[in-house]
């Protein structure tokens, strides 16, 4: 895969937003990423639904780690090199399978499915019958309902050093949702310092799908402060406008001239109180971006981001149409996460590789529809690297 070249006046505009907004991200609040671990092993062994969750940890030749538990198939902890040497903890999450239990905030780095994103008024039909959803947020549905994937213990089984292969069976209208689903998702932390991420299910039974991983990214470190002056580039001419419930409206509409421009590569917080509709609804980012083609070894490259502190730059690669790029506006400061800080406002975002929210009442988005004897794969590849 090929590095993607950020232009000189992205680091200009990082040395601009860093100096403007040295008061939110002093150095009393960074982490000593010099001094970064994992979590415990034991804080993540338990039994729930009758089923054994543990901590999976993986790691390649450069000393870069991951941490994964079968509780949700989440990425716990991403253990990246910095500008230093030193290693930072880039993934936001929590220290114990209890806190991803009682957290307000459900979807710290899990796999989200059946549906990853919203399905509108909670329904949606397949050859003339219609499905009805548990409505989670607001009259839609999100990430799978009351129940998603966040909330399953997956059956785990670590390949080697740098594999974690996770199953489940979703059963025939678990959710709501038609068909018994065999999916796996597989982790593999590569030596080229990329965390790919593989997707698998089969079903017996017509039915919609669309997997994706929701990391919450901080590439200065977990605990660090704000991430409006990391600069992001999205490989996108168009999104997806929504309306009040963040719902798609069905357009397709370019992103020139909009504060939803990321083309070129920009500082997150430049635009994000813009005085626009658009920016209302989601309070901030919360949008689907309509990929661009452009095929390196079958992934499109997705998005770049580089980080204000520590200089990591973290590439998005993906075989998925879309991504959606959530600015961490919901966060609310209501749980203690690593390191002993709060999920505060705006401390981490999330670029999820998916198809479209709503696809399913959406006949002029690209399908979401899996028939039995088909099989869905979809990968994303998160590449890390550091600005010289």
């Amino acid at each position: 895969m090929k590095y993607f070249n950020l232009a000189s006046s992205v680091f200009l505009i990082m040395a601009i937003a860093s100096c403007n907004n040295a008061s939110e991200t002093s150095s009393a609040n960074a982490t000593d990423s010099s001094t970064v671990q994992l979590p415990s092993k034991a804080a993540f062994q338990q039994v729930i639904d009758g089923k054994q969750t543990d901590l999976f940890v993986l790691k390649n030749k450069n000393n870069m780690q991951a941490a994964v538990t079968n509780y949700g198939g989440r990425l716990v902890s991403l253990l990246v090199p910095d500008k230093d040497n030193n290693f930072a903890d880039v993934s936001v999450g929590f220290d114990s399978v209890l806190q991803y239990e009682t957290s307000t905030e459900p979807y710290f780095g899990a796999t989200i499915g059946r549906y990853g994103n919203r399905i509108a008024k909670g329904k949606f039909s397949l050859d003339g019958k219609e499905y009805t959803l548990f409505t989670n947020n607001g009259p839609n549905t999100l990430h799978g309902g009351k129940k998603g994937f966040q909330y399953v213990v997956w059956d785990a089984k670590q390949i080697g050093d740098s594999i974690l292969e996770l199953s489940y069976l979703s059963k025939d209208m678990e959710e709501g949702f038609p068909g018994n689903l065999q999916v796996k998702v597989i982790y593999h932390l590569t030596e080229a310092n990329e965390l790919k991420l593989t997707y698998e299910a089969l079903t017996d039974k017509k039915t919609v799908i669309n997997l994706t991983n929701h990391a919450f990214f901080n590439l200065n470190g977990t605990g660090s402060g704000t991430i409006n002056n990391h600069v992001l580039m999205i490989n996108a001419d168009h999104y997806t406008p929504v309306d009040s419930t963040l719902i798609p409206t069905g357009e397709i509409i370019p992103v020139a001239n909009t504060p939803f421009d990321f083309r070129t590569a920009v500082a997150i917080g430049k635009n994000v109180d813009a005085d626009d509709v658009q920016l209302k609804n989601g309070n901030g980012y919360d949008h689907n971006f309509v990929l661009n083609k452009n095929t390196t070894a079958g992934l499109n490259h997705a998005a770049t981001v580089v980080a204000d502190k520590t200089n990591i730059i973290m590439e998005v690669f993906t075989t998925e149409p879309g991504l959606q790029f959530y600015g961490g506006n919901f966060m609310q400061s209501k749980n203690r996460m690593k390191g002993g800080g709060k999920d505060d406002f705006r401390t981490a975002f999330c670029l999820e590789t998916q198809h479209f929210p709503d696809s399913p009442n959406q006949p002029s988005f690209p399908s979401t529809v899996l028939e039995p004897g088909k099989a869905y794969s979809s990968s994303s590849v998160y590449k890390f690297s550091v600005k010289k």
